[in-house]
Formats: C-alpha cells, sequence, structure tokens
C-alpha cells in the first residue's frame, strides 16, 4: 500500500482545485492506497532564496519553516498530485515556491555547469498534474502545466496523466463539469493501479 500525496496550491480553502483534488485521492484511496492532501496555504514557509546550503548539507536546512513538516511526506510518498489555481498564465505563488523548494532533492557535481541528478529517482515515483482555469479553452492555462510536469520529471516522476479544468472560477462550479469530474477519478484510479 503506497502513500498518494495531494498538494493543492490554491488560496482559497474549499475552491474547485481542492475539489477535485478530492476527487482524485478518495478513488486511490478506494483502490488500497493511503491518501493525504496537503493545502499549501495553511503552512507558513518561504519560497527558496538560492542559498545553495543544500547542496552539501543534501537538505533545506537554510530554511527552517512550514516545509520541513512537508518534506517527509514527499520522500514518503510514491505517488504525488500536483494542482494548482491559474494566476497569470502560471502556477500560483504557493505551487511555485513549493516547487521551487524541491530544489534540495538534487545532488550536483563540483563544476558548475555540471551533472546532477534526483534523490527521488529510480525509485518507480509517480505523478498527476491538474490545474483550474478561469478562462475557457487550454489557452489560458499559459504555461500551468508545463511548470508542473518538467520540474516533477526532472526530480525522477513519470507524470502519468493531466487533468484541465477551463472555464471555472466560483468556488464548486466545477461539480458542473460531470466529464471533469470523472477524470479526476478516473486518473486517481489510474494512479493507484500503476502504485499497485
Amino acid at each position: 500500500m503506497a502513500l498518494i500525496l495531494g498538494i493543492s496550491g490554491s488560496p482559497r480553502r474549499g475552491g474547485n482545485s481542492e475539489i477535485l483534488l478530492r476527487q482524485i485521492l478518495s478513488a486511490a484511496a478506494e483502490n488500497g492506497h493511503d491518501a493525504e492532501a496537503v493545502s499549501l496555504r495553511a503552512y507558513d514557509f518561504s519560497p527558496c532564496r538560492g542559498c545553495e546550503r543544500c547542496r552539501r548539507s543534501r537538505a533545506c536546512d537554510g530554511l527552517r519553516d512550514g516545509m520541513q513538516l512537508i518534506y517527509p511526506l514527499v520522500r514518503k510518498a510514491q505517488g504525488l498530485v500536483l494542482i494548482s489555481p491559474t494566476h497569470n498564465y502560471n502556477v500560483s505563488a504557493l505551487m511555485k515556491a513549493f516547487i521551487d523548494r524541491l530544489y534540495c532533492f538534487y545532488d550536483f557535481a563540483a563544476e558548475r555547469p555540471g551533472p546532477w541528478s534526483s534523490r527521488l529517482a529510480g525509485q518507480g515515483r509517480r505523478a498527476l498534474i491538474a490545474a483550474v482555469a478561469e478562462q475557457p479553452g487550454r489557452e489560458g492555462l499559459g504555461v500551468v502545466m508545463p511548470a508542473m510536469r518538467l520540474p516533477l520529471e526532472a526530480l525522477g516522476y513519470e507524470v502519468m496523466g493531466e487533468l484541465i479544468a477551463p472555464g471555472v472560477f466560483a468556488a464548486g462550479q466545477v461539480r458542473k463539469q460531470p466529464e471533469t469530474m470523472a477524470r479526476a477519478r478516473s486518473l486517481g484510479e489510474e494512479l493507484a493501479r500503476a502504485l499497485a
């Protein structure tokens, strides 16, 4: 039984991002896995300040904040789900700060630029990414999906599915998109099967 960790980058409580995340995680849990949701807005943490201490210590010890509570969950989870609302054609500031703080999982050679590797790679980790956008159509998402997918792939995750929910803004509005809700459930089931 694997842990599947869901990370919501929404600053709004009970909004569309969290509804979709709950749908994904509940489907995964019903298929025999532990599922835990983290709402980044509930944690007091700072963006990466580029101190580079983690290159030596292999841990983010330059900042002692709420991320220290999330790191053990990231290390333990075989499955990861990232969901963010679209803010200015990109992920939310909370999601961007979270992704940047995963930098401490990289190992770098002494030369710069030089080779690097991820301590999360080679362990069969799988991920899903999802985004909500007020504007209709995929173009309204801007760079949200690659902003999540590319860092996860670099860290060693297989991103096995994507979910977009364009044209929703009011809290709970995504429930009126039955295809989106069904897709969220299906992705949760697929992630659970992949980690079985």
